[in-house]
């Protein structure tokens, strides 16, 4: 599906949407290559309890993972299918329209991130191994949400959206 033109007048708020996430993905970059350089296993897990300063990467690495999906979820998605006319009122018919648009690989895949971002939460101290095996799921999810952006960035530049401009 190629979406041909936009809507002027959600240009902005769209423009301003992706920019926060632009923002929210350098963070959670900077959170996964500094968890991720660990070689990561499940001693690794257990011993978390008795390190904080690896817990304090982990629960950063979360808390960003966690707000970046929720606003892709909550804001960037819906407002890029308003800007190419779209209008959604549930967050799974946005996702369907982001996957027919090319800008999801499987709207199936980020609904499972949003679980797998509770499981990351509630896990954490409970049971070292369903956190360890979230933790490496949200490897890859974190990637998956990098994408969207990328995507949706490609998406702005071929539709000619311009940033948005500010006053001095």
């Amino acid at each position: 599906m190629s979406v041909q033109g936009y809507l002027a007048e959600h240009a902005s708020a769209a423009q301003l949407t992706l920019e926060l996430a632009q923002k929210e993905a350098e963070h959670l970059r900077y959170s996964y290559s500094t968890l991720f350089a660990h070689d990561l296993n499940l001693v690794w897990v257990e011993n978390l309890t008795s390190n904080p300063a690896l817990a304090e990467k982990v629960e950063a690495f979360v808390s960003r993972f966690g707000r970046l999906q929720d606003h892709l979820g909550e804001k960037l998605i819906p407002r890029y299918a308003q800007l190419v006319g779209e209008q959604y009122k549930t967050q799974i018919d946005v996702l369907s329209f982001a996957e027919r648009a090319g800008i999801l690989n499987s709207a199936d895949d980020f609904l499972a991130a949003r679980k797998l971002r509770n499981a990351l939460v509630h896990e954490y101290m409970q049971d070292s191994q369903s956190f360890f095996d979230s933790l490496m799921l949200a490897h890859t999810a974190a990637q998956m949400l990098f994408n969207v952006i990328d995507k949706i960035e490609a998406e702005f530049q071929r539709l000619g959206v311009r940033p948005p401009t500010t006053c001095a």
